[in-house]
């Protein structure tokens, strides 16, 4: 992907809508640009007014004003603002350009793009793909829906860069000319039905990350995963697919004790499984998928190796945090939807006390009955979706109520048996107790280590 030379925001009035972190950074960018940025937030209040005010950035605080926004010449969204609300729509009908922050700053990338997409597993191989390639001697900017903005990273792009994007459905949904040279889609499964109308306009979302392929770019695309294959139909692009098995003919498999590039009939090596460090099965595709990305862009087995090695995995994803009389405490804040809620449940043995609950966003807590009941499990319930946890699962395992993190922590505690794992995986947004998932899972840490000192403590005695 090339920087677009014809657009330019010189002298135009631009609206960013929502002061989070991609709204700012796409205000500063703006600002360098020569745009007269008004920033607009429902918030009365945002971080760091005076200093984007000082940087020539207007504030519009409090709540979005219609003719500020029918008045711009562009509008650009933070991944947080829903694109359906009335300002917007008066924009529209007034003809103003409405795209999100992904896309104006991928018009200015000069190098190449790497977009990883799906509804679990992003962060794990976003970061990990990033690895293989600097350790493959790229020049490698990490960024998107993770770690740092895009807009903060055009300035230094440069033609030798790959950029490595986590890519969110609320970003891609604001796209129209993003044009990834690898496009990865994980996997398929409901979620942010909160925000999207249906599953279809959710899969639409996704689908819009190979939109703008031609046929010299590439797709990444799981082949144990029938809805993502679904969702990726009508591509342009070169296809390597990767599996969990070994019964493709060509792509990413995992064969004996390694991952392995297979193609006409002969497997290259490129990781041993040996060499993952991470907690759960399902996270190995992630590894795959990563391994390919590396694959395409020529990283030699060596490189993809030692970064594997040196990966053992990110903060609130299977996280180990504890341990107390024998109970592991586990944080995975990041599984926000029930299939990767299913997921960190099924990476665990017999006796695992789950922690569920929060905002509800959408598909069924009974999907996770069966592998609950599987391993005799219970459930500890917190937030709002505390009725429909219990609604669904209550009579299938044991399910507790909490009210807050501390109590959470210290019932399931209770119910945990020495050798087994207590396991935070809400299946639920962190909004209606936290600020978002990692301040969940720090207080999660938090309470089990403040549990673990007072244990030692009663020990000591």
């Amino acid at each position: 992907m090339t920087a677009d030379t014809s657009f330019s925001v010189r002298g135009k009035r631009v609206v960013v809508a929502g002061a989070a972190r991609s709204g700012v950074a796409a205000a500063e960018l703006l600002v360098r640009r020569g745009a007269a940025v008004t920033l607009s937030d429902v918030r009365p209040e945002i971080e760091d007014d005076a200093r984007l005010r000082s940087a020539g950035i207007a504030l519009e605080l409090g709540g979005h004003i219609e003719w500020t926004f029918t008045g711009a010449d562009l509008i650009v969204l933070s991944p947080g603002v829903p694109s359906r609300q009335p300002v917007l729509d008066a924009a529209r009908r007034a003809r103003v350009p409405v795209i999100g922050e992904l896309e104006l700053a991928a018009r200015w990338l000069r190098g190449r793009v790497v977009a990883i997409t799906g509804t679990k597993g992003k962060s794990t191989t976003t970061t990990l793909a990033g690895r293989m390639l600097e350790a493959g001697g790229y020049h490698v900017l990490v960024g998107g829906n993770i770690g740092h903005a895009l807009s903060a990273q055009v300035d230094a792009s440069t033609v030798d860069t790959i950029h490595v994007i986590e890519a969110s459905s609320f970003q891609l949904e604001a796209t129209d000319t993003f044009r990834p040279w690898i496009a990865v889609l994980l996997n398929f499964s409901p979620d942010h039905l909160d925000r999207h109308v249906d599953v279809e306009e959710y899969a639409g979302a996704k689908a819009r990350v190979f939109a703008n392929q031609q046929p010299s770019d590439w797709s990444v695309l799981n082949a144990d995963d029938a809805a993502a294959l679904d969702v990726a139909r009508g591509r342009r692009s070169q296809t390597l697919l990767f599996s969990m098995g070994s019964s493709l003919e060509d792509g990413i498999v995992a064969v004996g004790d390694a991952i392995v590039r297979r193609r006409a009939g002969r497997d290259e090596r490129l990781v041993p499984l040996s060499s993952i460090r991470l907690l759960g099965r399902h996270l190995i595709a992630d590894v795959l998928a990563a391994a390919g990305v590396a694959s395409l862009a020529g990283v030699n087995p060596d490189a993809m190796t030692r970064a594997v090695q040196n990966f053992t995995g990110l903060e609130h994803v299977l996280e180990p945090v504890a341990e107390i009389a024998g109970v592991r405490f586990v944080n995975d804040s990041k599984a926000t939807n029930i299939e990767a809620a299913r997921r960190a449940i099924e990476s665990f043995d017999a006796g695992v006390v789950v922690i569920l609950g929060g905002r509800f966003k959408g598909g069924d807590f009974a999907d996770l009955a069966a592998p609950l009941a599987a391993r005799a499990a219970t459930v500890v319930a917190i937030g709002e979706a505390k009725p429909l946890i219990r609604a669904a699962l209550e009579g299938r395992v044991a399910v507790h109520d909490a009210d807050d993190m501390s109590a959470a922590v210290r019932t399931a505690f209770a119910s945990a048996a020495p050798g087994r794992t207590v396991l935070l995986a809400p299946a639920c947004s962190s909004f209606d107790m936290f600020r978002d998932y990692a301040e969940r899972g720090r207080a999660f840490r938090q309470e089990a280590m403040r549990l673990q000192e007072e244990w030692n403590a009663t020990r000591e005695q």
